[in-house]
């Protein structure tokens, strides 16, 4: 019977959906699920107010999200930076075996 329900369930998906519309999955918090399905319905308007917002949010989490170059400017910001140090290891030849 849930086989049934469920294979029903998706026949009217993709009956539903349009084209280049794909149906994902995320993870969240709880109270952020009705606001990423709002997010979600007017992307897939595709009109000029989705693709303001297409800017707006694409700008906010590159700027937040790591690369490369915040790596690296996070490494010159690290206290150690110009810090000699003289690190010796010491020297050993292994041990002798007996074959």
């Amino acid at each position: 019977m849930a086989k049934l329900s469920q294979t029903r369930r998706v026949a009217n998906h993709r009956r539903h959906r349009g084209p280049g519309i794909s149906r994902y999955q995320v993870c969240g918090l709880n109270r952020d699920k009705e606001l990423i399905r709002q997010v979600a319905r007017q992307l897939a308007a595709d009109d000029a107010a989705a693709k303001r917002l297409r800017k707006e949010l694409t700008q906010k989490t590159v700027a937040t999200t790591p690369s490369g170059a915040s790596i690296v400017a996070a490494l010159r910001r690290s206290p150690l930076v110009g810090v000699d140090w003289e690190i010796e290891r010491p020297i050993e030849h292994g041990r002798e075996i007996d074959l």
